[in-house]
């Protein structure tokens, strides 16, 4: 692949289905590395991409080492849970269920204080995921946005993923204009849903998380979001104890294989760690399932047959809770605001026109996850 990592092929190398399974195992790779450069700036007759600036990049030359320990500060602990800069008179709030999912109008996230995006911290951990509609987060200087979301944890830098010329930090998901790959994709699967906590492979994984839309097919690429603490809270108070002191693997090596295997980047090398099944979420003290299909792999000092037993449990137990799950529809001007330490989510590919889809996520690293002793539900 050439320095210039904008590729203008629009399918990836194929492989047999077996090579596949075993080089990606159980991760499911849904996104293009490849687009058409020049239908997405608009030489064509196609319609060109809202912001260019965004357009991803792959680069091999950029190449980090593992990433270091750091001390993470939970804003959301400061925060005043009146919410009044956060939520100030005049603004519209629709809870999108009971548990997980509001939808916020009137509030302008890039002009919030630090008090309000304290609060901003605070209040998502509670709600779990926040559409605020009618944002500018797209028109900023990608700098700006950065600055932003900084606020909130070190910027994490995705080891695959593409990402605007210069501003590696930004995670994008890119669905070029005319893109079919979806055809390619449901030749060996009946279903695009694939939940998971993004990057959890990580030793210090992300938090609070920004998701912002850039272009959008007309109808479909929703994204669905579940509530690992309901999830948590649903389950048996002996079943709740026999899961606490239970550690599990998060790999990100299948991802990182899955990049290799369709000629694409790998940033850094991929790690394994471990983390609680049950964590603790430092400002609300909530308990939350911290496991998911897509980088989870086994439970430590279990014998495989009783670890996949449970995890496929706990795994059809956050997938069939649709009491507990929302879906978030994207509008124009949309930030999605979600804590990646009390949810899981998945994107839906399911729209079969060949818009364009792109989005673009900033990724702010939190905590490592620890767990606090169990308690029976009062």
């Amino acid at each position: 692949m050439a320095p210039s990592a904008t590729i203008t092929e629009t399918e990836a190398p194929s492989l047999p289905h077996t090579l596949k399974a075993r080089l990606l195992g159980a991760y499911k790779e849904l996104a293009p590395v490849k687009y058409n450069k020049d239908v997405e700036e608009g030489k064509t007759a196609a319609k060109a991409a809202k912001y260019p600036n965004y357009l991803p990049t792959w680069n091999p030359n950029q190449k980090y080492g593992p990433l270091q320990p750091f001390e993470h500060y939970e804003h959301g602990k400061d925060a005043d849970t009146s919410y009044p800069e956060l939520l100030p008179e005049g603004a519209s709030v629709n809870d999108l269920t009971p548990t997980i999912g509001t939808e916020i109008r009137g509030v302008q996230l890039s002009s919030l204080s630090n008090a309000g995006k304290d609060q901003l911290a605070r209040y998502v951990a509670e709600r779990k995921v926040v559409a605020f509609r009618d944002q500018d987060f797209a028109d900023l200087p990608i700098d700006k946005a950065l600055e932003f979301g900084g606020y909130f944890g070190r910027h994490h830098i995705h080891p695959t993923s593409g990402s605007p010329e210069g501003h590696p930090e930004i995670h994008l998901v890119h669905r070029g204009e005319g893109d079919k790959t979806h055809e390619t994709f449901f030749e060996n699967r009946t279903s695009s849903v694939a939940w998971h906590s993004d990057v959890s492979y990580e030793q210090q994984p992300p938090g609070t998380t920004f998701l912002y839309i850039l272009d959008k097919p007309e109808t479909g690429g929703d994204t669905l979001f579940v509530d690992a603490v309901e999830a948590y809270n649903r389950l048996s108070p002996l079943f709740q104890e026999r899961l606490h002191g239970l550690n599990a693997t998060h790999s990100g090596i299948e991802q990182a294989n899955a990049s290799v295997a369709k000629d694409s980047i790998k940033r850094r090398e991929p790690v394994v760690s471990v983390h609680p099944i049950v964590r603790t979420h430092p400002a609300t003290g909530q308990k939350s399932l911290y496991i998911n299909p897509q980088f989870t792999r086994d439970i430590i000092g279990l014998k495989k047959e009783e670890s996949d037993a449970i995890l496929k449990f706990l795994y059809d137990h956050l997938a069939y809770g649709a009491d507990f799950q929302a879906r978030v529809k994207w509008e124009e001007g949309t930030v999605v605001v979600w804590d990646n330490r009390v949810t899981q989510h998945s994107a839906l590919l399911d729209w079969k026109s060949g818009q364009r889809r792109h989005l673009a996520r900033i990724t702010p690293q939190a905590e490592r996850p620890y767990q606090t002793p169990y308690k029976p539900s009062s």
